[in-house]
């Protein structure tokens, strides 16, 4: 007696290759058999007849840190497909954090300083065991948590002895399961820090064969000297690099990821590299006076000083007030904003990539957040795969789950395979899609029927169950070999698009 059955489903099973029809069994939290399984019986009998079946959304980039303990049921992730969330990205996480004061930002994006209570990885992991969200969670150790640990400031390099002390509680996090190292170097807390500083910390990652991850030092006019610096720092420590949310923002960078995706195919050829991004043409963030600029509009969602300013365009808020754009930025600091920032034609080419995962950077504790929270992955299935056709659905499903999987060393997830945790989406592959929108971004999406994190319904015909199985997801074993054999293609084989 298998405890779900879900029959005669279309099954898109992770690897990229071709779509099979089969009865998929569940059984104690595990994908127990596939195949035509006559006369199979279970508790739970669901007709996939008309659906398509994948293994449960990854989303490798996120900021979900301390809202997978603070709000655990996790509605933006369940409801669009996502069963696993990794969090600490962009060199700020919640753990291992000791805060003498407010968090500086960006790290204010995860909460206030009453969020932050976990000034070991160890503390952290016990927390999310202890709240049961409802995905599973894996964790980054962020750079300039580390930094606000163990400097005075931020606006400085950090010295030799500072840096070794951040490397101690680097290897803690590691030994406790971390997966690896994220930076922020284009943020003013941690801009500051030159190569060496990155690179002596980094050099911890190699002996627990985890990764680097980084938002890159500039996605502006230099982006290609951004990335080498990305480059280089992995290979001086010998790990895996993964650039994220990869895109060329700016008017004058447009019409570029021609020869950034050049430059991540050669380093390719040296080194284990990938990317992440997201379905979208603008990005989100604090408001950042270094990217204020009358080429794009740029969306307030919130600001401390002026919360009646928020859902405003800046150009109009500073039209009222008389003033430049820069000033009326540095009148609403600290303050959230939409940057739209990207040519459509820039993120089709990086979305289309062998080399590109899928990650929201979804921002939760946004009262507007970007659209990207509630609707990257139905996005991906929906709009670029069905309705644009940039990629067979089979690619799309790939790029989300058994690619990430694989790079982060999520051991027996990602695919649909007997014996794999049975974390499951079920979907209408002609009905799928983000509802959300920059004007009214809390929407779940549309065609997700079916929802499994370790085989317990989660969520169900646009409800959740208010089951949570989500748990911790330490790093699995080396990840040089899991990144190397995550990319059914050679970069040498891959044409630039």
């Amino acid at each position: 007696m298998y405890d779900t059955l879900i029959g005669n489903v279309r099954i898109l099973d992770g690897t990229g290759g071709a779509e099979t029809r089969a009865s998929v069994a569940l059984a104690d939290g595990r994908i127990a058999a596939i195949g035509a399984l006559p006369g199979a019986q279970a508790r739970h009998l669901i007709d996939g007849t008309d659906l398509a079946l994948a293994p449960g959304f990854i989303d490798v980039h996120t900021h979900d840190d301390t809202n997978v303990i603070r709000t655990p049921g996790m509605l933006p992730k369940l409801s669009q497909g996502v069963t696993t969330v990794v969090v600490g990205n962009c060199g700020i996480s919640a753990s291992p954090v000791s805060l003498r004061a407010e968090p500086p930002d960006p790290m204010n994006l995860l909460g206030g300083r009453e969020d932050f209570n976990y000034p070991t990885f160890a503390d952290y992991t016990r927390a999310i065991e202890a709240a049961r969200p409802a995905v599973n969670v894996a964790a980054l150790v962020g750079h300039t948590a580390l930094r606000s640990n163990h400097m005075d400031r931020l606006d400085r390099a950090a010295t030799q002895a500072e840096v070794l002390a951040m490397r101690e509680q680097l290897r803690e996090a590691l030994a406790h399961g971390a997966i690896g190292l994220s930076t922020g170097l284009a943020y003013a807390s941690a801009f500051e820090a030159d190569t060496a500083e990155v690179k002596l910390l980094a050099e911890a990652l190699d002996e627990f064969g985890a990764l680097y991850t980084t938002h890159l030092r500039s996605e502006f006019a230099a982006i290609l000297e951004a990335m080498q610096e990305a480059f280089d720092i992995a290979l001086h420590a010998r790990v895996p690099v993964v650039v994220s949310h990869l895109k060329c923002a700016g008017a004058g960078n447009w019409g570029r990821t021609k020869e950034v995706l050049f430059k991540l195919e050669n380093a390719g050829r040296l080194q284990h590299v990938g990317c992440d991004c997201y379905p979208y043409s603008a990005s989100s963030s604090t408001l950042d006076l270094k990217q204020v600029t009358d080429e794009f509009d740029i969306d307030i969602t919130w600001s401390v000083p002026h919360p009646e300013q928020a859902r405003r365009k800046l150009a109009a808020i500073a039209a009222d007030w008389g003033v430049t754009l820069l000033e009326a930025a540095r009148r609403l600091q600290p303050a959230g904003a939409v940057y739209h920032n990207m040519h459509e034609d820039d993120v089709r080419r990086v979305l289309s990539h062998p080399l590109t995962m899928v990650g929201s950077d979804g921002l939760p504790n946004d009262p507007m957040p970007h659209p990207r929270l509630w609707g990257a992955f139905p996005r991906v299935l929906g709009h670029y795969s069905r309705d644009v056709g940039l990629f067979p659905l089979i690619q799309a499903v790939h790029k989300m789950t058994g690619l990430s999987a694989a790079r982060f060393g999520l051991a027996d997830r990602g695919l649909v395979r007997e014996g794999y945790h049975a974390d499951l989406v079920l979907f209408n592959p002609d009905t799928v899609i983000d509802r959300a929108t920059f004007a009214a971004p809390v929407q779940t999406a549309a065609g997700i029927e079916a929802v499994w994190v370790n085989g317990v319904l989660s969520y169900h015909q646009g409800q959740p169950t208010g089951d949570r199985a989500g748990r911790w997801l330490p790093r699995n074993g080396d990840l040089h070999a899991s990144f190397a054999a995550a990319s059914s293609r050679s970069p040498a084989s891959i044409q630039s698009q």
